[in-house]
């Protein structure tokens, strides 16, 4: 009888520790889960900031070859004007010698050919392009322009306009060396000048010169 108790009481002893075991690991197995879990949430994480670290370093290396670019335009620009005898506003007047006309634009080239190409509207709408070297002021050639839709935009841009393209260069000179000179007809018709130390917008009527802060 004694023998039975004791192998009764053993028993119980076995399933009550055996339990014990069982629910240890169970506890030990969400425990080792919730680790997990939180170890893929921290790797996640860290994913989430290296890709986000990633596209910023991308990102600062496009805007800075955009500033080395601009830069390089920059001394381009300075570059071309400082070779050029002829200015903005001579050369549309050997342009319009050459081909009579409306001008609409003006532009130094900055291809090394030292040339300034001036945009002609003529009377029936079709617009020439005549390039003028820098150097003395000459003709070089002219040719026409297929785009004949913008040519008769800018002159009904131009109508009732007071300043023209020449007198708009010689009021934006006071602002630096004349570069470019084009027609914006983006919103109030103005033109858009360029010189060596910025952007300038000159006003069709009064000729008035304001820095162009669009850009």
């Amino acid at each position: 009888m004694k023998r039975n108790i004791v192998i009764a009481t053993v028993a119980a002893a076995a399933l009550i520790g055996g339990g014990t075991v069982a629910a240890y690991a169970a506890a030990g197995d969400d425990d080792g889960a919730a680790t997990q879990r939180q170890s893929s949430v921290r790797i996640s994480d860290d994913r989430d900031d290296s890709a986000d670290d990633a596209a910023e370093d991308r990102a600062d290396d496009r805007d800075d070859k955009r500033d080395d670019n601009r830069d390089d335009d920059s001394v381009e620009v300075r570059s071309d004007a400082a070779g050029a005898k002829v200015t903005a506003a001579d050369a549309i007047a050997a342009a319009l010698k050459h081909t009579p006309g409306t001008a609409v634009g003006a532009d130094l080239d900055d291809d090394g050919s030292r040339a300034w190409e001036v945009g002609v509207v003529k009377g029936d709408g079709t617009e020439h392009d005549v390039r003028v070297s820098a150097s003395d002021g000459k003709v070089l050639g002219a040719h026409r322009d297929d785009d004949d839709d913008d040519a008769r935009e800018d002159l009904a841009a131009l109508k009732g306009a007071d300043v023209d393209a020449r007198e708009a260069a010689v009021a934006a000179a006071a602002k630096g060396t004349v570069t470019d000179v084009d027609l914006d007809d983006d919103g109030p018709a103005a033109w858009s000048v360029e010189t060596t130390k910025g952007e300038w917008k000159v006003d069709l009527g009064t000729g008035k010169v304001t820095q162009d802060l669009d850009d």
